[in-house]
């Protein structure tokens, strides 16, 4: 007798995701992340244009530590400035936020002003991201989770392809002010767009307030590892990502003694799924850094690959994200966590097949490292997200979901840090040369290999049996 095939859940599909007035927050929260991805990704490809332009080639690290500072801070704050304002104008006023700083970088008569505009644009992009997984956490039933982002995903790998080719054209064909334009542009229709497509989204009622405190520390934090990441001496560079370690240990010591917490209950608990979830977010993401950033510069030296072909082969991580993360979107029950584990080990792959790829081995498995690096995020990004928020109570909701963005913005912050050390370290801070470009090919990903253990170790806690809520 053959197998009797079980039809699928109609109340777990695309059709239904997008019923019951869903599919306008659904299409915000999409163009939400195209303008947190895009904006980064095209601003790297102008970058030697506008340090030509404003005299400022001495500052391009810092165009990324101030955009990530503003971003970590904004996510962080997300959740609890959504309690206060309400989703509707939060989201709205951050549209605003980001598109003040396009213009003022637009307008940039000096690297100063144009360094300032990114700090606020971090700001903006980061309120936007938070504000978008708070509304994901409280406008979207849990079984539509795995496939909201799926689809945010999808836009990041939309994102991955178009950022550089818009980015290449626009410096080849018109000046790069107007890439600053264009999104100046799309921010204003976004923050136009929110209170209308967030309608129905409860109002702000006040909540406990802002937990400035922690708030202060983790910017001291994040800017100790911001600025980690811009120094070329390894033993002080090495000494304030210690310590920007050792402040964000603290935020989370004093955050679970505040009246007015920044995170959820749990969140510094590594038994517990939220802190599990937290830490292996912020570890597997740390891990990924050295690739987007190194690698492309690593290619250009060894393999003669110019900088957008570069840029394309390094975007093999999120096209496999891309397409991983979709083929598992509808998955529910026990396989959630085993994809979970399975990217977590995928990850772990990949950097020992680019330590032992980068420099001599076949282009190919450079393509199949960085496609591993994707699926491993593909596999188990949405499956962790939702788990973390299944753990919230109704009361850390807000400051939970937003955290995630945070969590991982930190862990963005801290990955490139370690990967500048293990390049410089490896002569990359005195000039970009064949000899240089192969030792930083092992020791960037090399050096990262314990962090992912330690992302893999979390993963597989917390989809322990014995993890506790």
């Amino acid at each position: 007798m053959s197998d009797v095939v079980k039809p699928k859940d109609p109340a777990n599909s695309w059709a239904d995701l997008l019923a019951e007035g869903r599919a306008p927050r659904f299409l915000l929260i999409c163009l939400g992340v195209w303008l947190n991805a895009a904006d980064s990704l095209v601003t790297a490809t102008i970058m030697p244009n506008v340090g030509a332009d404003l005299g400022g080639y001495a500052y391009f690290a810092w165009a990324t530590a101030g955009f990530l500072v503003g971003a970590i801070m904004a996510g962080a704050s997300a959740g609890r400035l959504s309690e206060l304002f309400g989703l509707r104008l939060a989201t709205a006023l951050a549209g605003v936020i980001m598109a003040v700083g396009c213009v003022m970088s637009a307008l940039a008569p000096d690297i100063t002003t144009f360094l300032a505009g990114r700090v606020i644009q971090g700001l903006g992009s980061g309120w936007i991201s938070g504000f978008a997984m708070v509304a994901i956490a409280l406008l979207f039933p849990e079984r539509h989770l795995a496939r909201v982002f799926a689809a945010v995903t999808f836009v990041w790998g939309v994102a991955t392809v178009l950022g550089p080719l818009v980015g290449g054209l626009v410096v080849e064909t018109r000046d790069w002010r107007d890439v600053f334009w264009l999104f100046a542009l799309q921010a204003a229709v976004f923050a136009v767009a929110a209170p209308f497509l967030l309608a129905g989204s409860a109002k702000g009622q006040g909540g406990p307030g802002i937990p400035w405190m922690q708030l202060n520390v983790l910017a001291l934090g994040v800017g100790a590892i911001a600025v980690a990441n811009v120094l070329t001496e390894p033993a002080a560079a090495i000494g304030l990502v210690l310590a920007g370690f050792g402040v964000l240990a603290l935020v989370i010591w004093l955050d679970g003694r505040a009246r007015v917490r920044l995170l959820p209950q749990g969140a510094g608990d590594v038994r517990t799924v939220v802190g599990a979830g937290y830490l292996a977010m912020f570890a597997m993401t740390a891990a990924t850094m050295g690739f987007g950033i190194y690698g492309p510069p690593i290619l250009q030296e060894l393999r003669g690959f110019s900088p957008l072909w570069a840029g394309y082969a390094i975007g093999a991580e999120a096209m496999a994200w891309t397409i991983a993360g979709i083929a598992v979107a509808g998955v529910t029950g026990i396989w959630d966590g085993r994809w979970i584990r399975i990217g977590a080990a995928c990850l772990i792959v990949s950097l020992v097949v680019l330590t032992w790829s980068m420099a001599d081995g076949p282009l190919a498995w450079v393509l199949v490292g960085g496609s591993l690096m994707g699926v491993a995020f593909g596999f188990s990004y949405a499956f962790m997200t939702r788990r973390i928020m299944a753990a919230l109570s109704d009361e850390d909701r807000a400051i939970g979901s937003s955290a995630v963005s945070a969590v991982r913005q930190t862990g963005a912050a801290a990955g490139a840090a370690i990967s500048g050390v293990a390049a410089n370290m490896a002569g990359f801070s005195q000039g970009l040369t064949e000899a240089s470009a192969r030792s930083a090919s092992l020791w960037v990903f090399a050096s990262v290999i314990p962090i992912a253990l330690i992302g893999a170790w979390a993963a597989f806690r917390m989809t322990a049996a014995t993890a506790r809520d």
